[in-house]
């Protein structure tokens, strides 16, 4: 006789590659770490799932897998990865600024704001949105597994469906963080090619030239000497 099916199956295969592990791709913003301690979260739920299951405590094994559990997990990743992609795109910005010398006024103004980054967070986050329908029908199977005392099918298939979709969810926002990176490419090197305008320098070096030009007309006697220039064109001419 077959052994019944355990009602919280291993979420480490339904996972797939996110829980795998692997090095980030060179030059990517590195999430290796959250990655992990997104799934290690995963397993801690999955681990108390599996003691309420072992004590006969259906409910309490369901409940802990819940919709809000997952949902949470995936929030607070989201959240990390915006927050690490963030500081690295600030980082660059900061760093090309002091390659090209920026003036503080300008890198102010090029700095990422606070919607700038909420705006990472949602686009890095966008992929969850098929996470949430799979939450939503996991969350429909949990009345009926809880009132059953006997491994629910229908709960166990609509958890494997969450864990899919968080794997293509977690691929997404890798992707969107890369994407994010790229993008900033183009403003990055742009600053790196700053350089400070010349004209000040040509005007202040061509009124030097001309208030000297002018000056040795002064005393010279080439041209009439004006009044605040008396007292200097006489200590000159005494001394000559």
């Amino acid at each position: 006789m077959t052994a019944p099916e355990p009602l919280v199956p291993e979420l480490g295969p339904l996972l797939g590659r996110l829980s795998v592990p692997q090095g980030p791709a060179s030059g990517l913003v590195p999430l290796d770490d959250i990655r992990l301690k997104l799934v290690s979260e995963l397993f801690d739920l999955a681990g108390a799932a599996r003691e309420f299951a072992a004590e006969g405590d259906i409910p309490g094994a369901v409940q802990s897998l819940n919709r809000q559990g997952w949902l949470a997990a995936w929030e607070r990743a989201v959240e990390a990865a915006a927050h690490r992609v963030s500081e690295r795109i600030a980082a660059r910005i900061e760093s090309a600024a002091q390659e090209a010398r920026l003036p503080r006024k300008k890198l102010a103004k090029l700095r990422l704001t606070d919607e700038e980054r909420r705006g990472i967070e949602v686009r890095l986050g966008s992929g969850g949105s098929f996470l949430v329908e799979a939450l939503d029908a996991l969350e429909a199977t949990v009345r009926e597994a809880s009132r059953k005392p006997v491994p629910a099918s229908r709960w166990r298939d609509a958890l494997s469906g969450v864990a899919r979709r968080l794997e293509s969810a977690w691929l997404a926002l890798e992707d969107a963080a890369a994407r994010e990176e790229a993008s900033w490419q183009q403003d990055i090197a742009e600053i790196r090619r700053w350089r400070r305008p010349w004209w000040p320098i040509w005007l202040v070096s061509l009124v030097i030239l001309g208030s000297a030009v002018y000056l040795g007309a002064v005393l010279g006697g080439l041209v009439p000497v004006p009044d605040p220039l008396r007292p200097l064109a006489e200590w000159w001419w005494d001394r000559a």
